[in-house]
């Protein structure tokens, strides 16, 4: 069976800023005609952060689906500076040619490989970002764990999952639209506080996965 199925046409129907909705009309193996649905968003990062024995966590109220839930630390990849792009377009013609190429901010190369897009943020930087801002604490070590899709049904967004430690508090910088309060379980409690109602698939998936690679 093809895995290519032929694209007929594309149409983009709303942009909120927030992300885009539209769907695409394709051509299925049987030659048959359907649109598929669906809504873009930026791609996000969830951070696994452990400090002295315990999980962050933190508390807020998600009004989308009218529930207070406990989740671990995420936010949206940002776009990059022009200035920041181009610097790694130099490094990479550099390193081609046999030269040699710095970095900065503690970033070691495999932190600096996983982006979800060339434009934007690796995840560890990102994590980096969002754990400061929302919890106030600094990463003095940040590890990629995973990249994937999200309900591949119906959205085009990205995940990565980033574990976090050697941490020292700093100041949060919270978002207008942050109003959230930063919760410290520990670690062997995690899990059990991220399965109690209304459970959060990111946070879920976050502690699976760092368990699994013996981070937990």
């Amino acid at each position: 069976m093809s895995h290519d199925w032929p694209v007929v046409e594309s149409r983009t129907e709303y942009e909120t800023g927030w992300y885009d909705g539209g769907y695409d009309r394709v051509e299925q193996p049987d030659g048959s005609e359907k649109n598929y649905y669906w809504a873009a968003l930026p791609p996000a990062v969830v951070v696994v952060a452990v400090d002295d024995g315990d999980v962050v966590f933190v508390d807020q109220y998600r009004p989308t689906i009218r529930e207070q839930c406990m989740e671990l630390v995420a936010g949206i990849v940002e776009e990059r500076p022009v200035d920041e792009r181009e610097d790694d377009q130099r490094e990479s013609s550099e390193r081609a040619s046999g030269g040699t190429a710095s970095r900065e901010d503690g970033d070691t190369e495999d932190d600096d490989a996983i982006r979800p897009h060339p434009t934007r943020e690796s995840y560890a930087a990102a994590g980096r970002r969002e754990l400061r801002e929302e919890t106030g604490f600094e990463a003095g070590e940040m590890h990629f764990l995973e990249e994937f899709w999200t309900a591949t049904g119906v959205l085009r967004h990205k995940r990565g999952i980033v574990f976090a430690e050697d941490l020292t508090p700093t100041e949060r910088d919270l978002d207008d639209n942050e109003f959230l309060t930063v919760e410290r379980v520990p670690v062997e409690e995690a899990l059990d506080v991220a399965r109690a109602p209304p459970a959060n698939d990111a946070t879920i998936e976050g502690l699976l996965l760092a368990e699994a690679d013996g981070h937990l």
